[in-house]
């Protein structure tokens, strides 16, 4: 269904192949999950072209192509298939192709070769229901693991101590790894959206914010929760309160027809009503899947209409430098008739 959907693009773009390189797509066209690794698409086939170490490994994770074992070098066994096959016109992903390799595409391959963007991001967008299955089990572990670290978090401990607890219980649970560096941001640091942990000693009355997300079967979860050890001061906790009510008032107004631009409104306008405006300056949310950061983008200058079956992720904030920072984020699959919640951590405001 993929390559045909990937084929059913061809005539628009003017190709009559694909050269896909990219190795996130190359795994969701394929389901492969080694590296080092081509798919050339024609109108007729899927051609695989891998190397020794991993053909039996294709054979095992893939049906559908046709699997060449590399005698020389990537390039050129395309080269030759592109030729054998008299292929006039071949698209490639120039989005992750550096100017190096695209120089040695236009000298050897005996074609067109013709820079193209989003024509696999464009099927990524809607999940399957397999997709989705990955993902909410990838949704638990991240639930399984909130539950565990605020039983495990004390004054005293850095950042690091923590981040590390986090993702080796990830790992417990049946992650492949953590989806992204993961961010514990303590004290004033919470005030740094993508604060990753560091040495820092968490005191008592910091304000402490989780951002992180499992690797589970090729798919990603992430979401964030902040807390206090300690009671934190009144400034952090009216924030708290203006940004966990506009994350669910972001959350509830998400359904299918609604653009990218009018969902981050409905939690960014809250903010600024409450006089925080200013202090909330990244989108609302993006999507999620096989990449942390994926189509369609929640954000004051996304055009995307949200349909059934995309995944994306609601997360406003609040920043204030040297005071310190909130963010609450939840992951949701958008419905037919509005939206499923997949992340389900407590997010009242947690004092340990």
């Amino acid at each position: 269904m993929k390559l045909q959907q990937l084929r059913a693009q061809f005539d628009a773009h003017q190709i009559d192949a694909m050269l896909i390189t990219n190795p996130i797509n190359v795994s969701y066209l394929s389901g492969f999950t080694g590296d080092d690794s081509y798919i050339l698409v024609t109108e007729k086939e899927a051609i695989f072209f891998t190397d020794s170490r991993y053909t039996e490994q294709v054979k095992h994770e893939t049906t559908g192509f046709r699997l060449v074992e590399r005698q020389s070098t990537l390039l050129e066994e395309v080269v030759r298939e592109v030729k054998e096959q008299g292929i006039h016109h071949v698209g490639f992903e120039k989005e992750y192709v550096t100017y190096a390799t695209f120089q040695l595409f236009d000298k050897y391959i005996d074609a067109q070769i013709v820079g193209v963007s989003g024509l696999i991001e464009k099927l990524r967008l809607i999940k399957t229901p397999e997709e989705i299955t990955i993902i909410k089990a990838a949704c638990r572990i991240v639930d399984k693991t909130f539950e565990h670290i605020i039983s495990y978090i004390e004054p005293g401990m850095t950042e690091l101590q923590v981040s590390n607890e986090m993702e080796h219980h990830m790992r417990k649970l049946g992650a492949k790894s953590s989806s992204f560096d993961t961010i514990v941001a303590s004290g004033w640091r919470s005030a740094l959206p993508h604060g990753t942990a560091t040495d820092k000693i968490i005191a008592t009355g910091d304000i402490v914010t989780l951002d992180f997300g499992a690797l589970y079967n090729g798919y990603i979860s992430d979401t964030t929760r902040t807390i206090a050890v300690g009671e934190p001061s009144a400034q952090l906790k009216e924030i708290y309160e203006i940004v966990l009510q506009a994350q669910i008032r972001g959350v509830e107004a998400l359904k299918p027809g609604m653009t990218g631009i009018e969902a981050d409104a409905v939690a960014r306008d809250y903010i600024t009503k409450h006089g925080y405006g200013e202090a909330f300056g990244h989108s609302t949310g993006h999507g999620i899947g096989r990449e942390v950061h994926e189509a369609p983008a929640l954000s004051h200058r996304s055009s995307y209409t949200l349909e059934a079956g995309m995944c994306v992720t609601c997360e406003p904030g609040i920043y204030i430098p040297e005071v310190g920072g909130v963010r609450i984020e939840d992951d949701i699959l958008i419905t037919e008739t509005g939206h499923e919640v997949l992340t389900h951590a407590k997010k009242d405001l947690i004092i340990l």
